[in-house]
């Protein structure tokens, strides 16, 4: 009989994880309370658009390794529009001033050599002061550079922001380090946006699950997990809401759940304890001819404006300020902010507002401490996540990351990095 690894979350972590045993002699099950796999990354239709939309904006980058071999492991590569170049839109709500980053492709920035490419009111020099943040490994972001100025304000905060999801002058510097080396590090070659023209779960989740069940794999959805049973330092049952799988020795676990589930589920297991929330919002309406694919405002309550097919699509980070407002105060005060950068003279249109709550773990240096490393004490039972110790932020890339791990622990007993012997 084969080994059979059984993957709890379908989220991109799990996902990924189940995508890198499936056809390597594993048998994959994965389980998911959810009706729908992708967890925090999923489209579904909403009735009050009447568009299928995605729960967030998430953006990927050229540069992010793991999550684009994924897409070629499952033949979904081509499902994401890359931008040709890396060219970033940005308008200032103050003001209405418009200006557009452009990367160069290679890691020597020329850019900012160039008025017409950097950012406006900088000179080249202005860029020194960001380089002891490629090299930071302790500390806040604002002990390792200043958090002022015109290269911090119109380029690195809304970069740090977006990643991070949490005012960066306050963030853990070694994250950012890593957000920094992993994209203006890598010149625009790493920098071109990617984006899910239609829709989250159609680019990553779907194919994904097809992949796996091509390879024999199993999926079970609306499957809670309660609690895992233990004995001879592993796991050796596990407690679903509906009955009882059992754990033979051979066999391994993945557990790919939110950090509080996964607190609950292995006994004394540190995790991240503090979130952040984001919010979107969506409008149903025609994006006007020649907009950008993606638009960062600057002193605004809206943050970045994506443009879809028949719908523009609002992010705020660090949006634990707009939980309490009313749904339509946030809608109306986005669209202010929305039809003025897009120049839409119009009513607002429909819209709906997501809120999640704890989208990440607050990306301080102290939460970024109490992420765990994958591997446990238990000899089977290995953990996947973006909030595990990924080195990144919660990210796409991370969660991917997290789960490829997973697998190749999973998969390689007798390596040092052994599950069991």
């Amino acid at each position: 009989m084969r080994q059979t690894v059984h993957i709890v979350g379908a989220g991109l972590a799990g996902l990924a994880a189940a995508v890198s045993l499936s056809g390597s002699g594993w048998r994959v099950v994965v389980y998911d309370s959810a009706p729908q796999a992708g967890g925090r990354c999923r489209s579904y239709f909403d009735t009050t658009l009447g568009m299928t939309i995605d729960n967030g904006n998430h953006l990927l980058l050229s540069g992010n390794h793991a999550a684009l071999s994924f897409l070629r492991r499952i033949g979904s590569e081509h499902s994401l529009q890359a931008e040709p170049c890396a060219d970033f839109a940005f308008v200032d709500g103050a003001t209405g001033q418009r200006w557009t980053l452009r990367l160069n492709r290679g890691r020597i920035p020329s850019w900012i050599f160039d008025p017409r490419r950097r950012v406006p009111g900088s000179v080249a020099s202005d860029y020194l002061w960001l380089l002891p943040l490629f090299v930071a490994r302790a500390g806040r972001v604002g002990d390792v550079i200043r958090t002022s100025g015109p290269v911090y304000d119109r380029f690195v905060r809304p970069l740090l922001l977006a990643a991070l999801n949490i005012d960066p002058a306050t963030a853990s510097a070694r994250l950012a380090s890593a957000v920094v080396r992993g994209t203006i590090g890598g010149g625009g070659h790493a920098c071109r946006p990617l984006i899910a023209r239609a829709g989250l779960s159609a680019a990553l989740v779907d194919p994904a699950l097809r992949f796996i069940e091509t390879h024999d794999g199993e999926i079970s959805m609306g499957r809670r997990l309660r609690a895992f049973d233990f004995g001879d330092a592993r796991v050796t049952r596990l407690n679903f809401s509906d009955g009882i799988t059992e754990i033979a020795r051979e066999d391994a676990v993945i557990l790919a759940v939110p950090p509080t589930v996964a607190a609950e589920l292995v006994p004394g297991l540190t995790v991240p304890t503090q979130f952040c929330a984001i919010v979107n919002v969506h409008f149903r309406v025609d994006p006007p001819s020649g907009m950008t694919a993606m638009v960062g405002v600057l002193n605004a309550t809206t943050e970045w404006i994506f443009a879809f097919p028949g719908r523009l699509a609002v992010t705020v980070s660090d949006a634990d300020r707009l939980l309490d407002l009313p749904r339509e105060t946030i809608a109306e005060m986005t669209w202010k902010e929305v039809s003025a950068v897009a120049r839409l003279d119009a009513v607002m249109p429909r819209w709906q507002v997501v809120r999640e709550r704890r989208a990440t773990f607050a990306a301080t240096a102290e939460q970024d401490m109490l992420r765990p490393s994958a591997p446990t004490a238990y000899t089977n039972l290995v953990l996947a996540g973006d909030w595990t110790a990924t080195g990144l932020p919660a990210t796409i890339e991370g969660a991917i990351r997290s789960g490829q791990r997973a697998a190749e622990l999973v998969s390689h007993p007798s390596s040092p990095t052994a599950l069991w012997q």
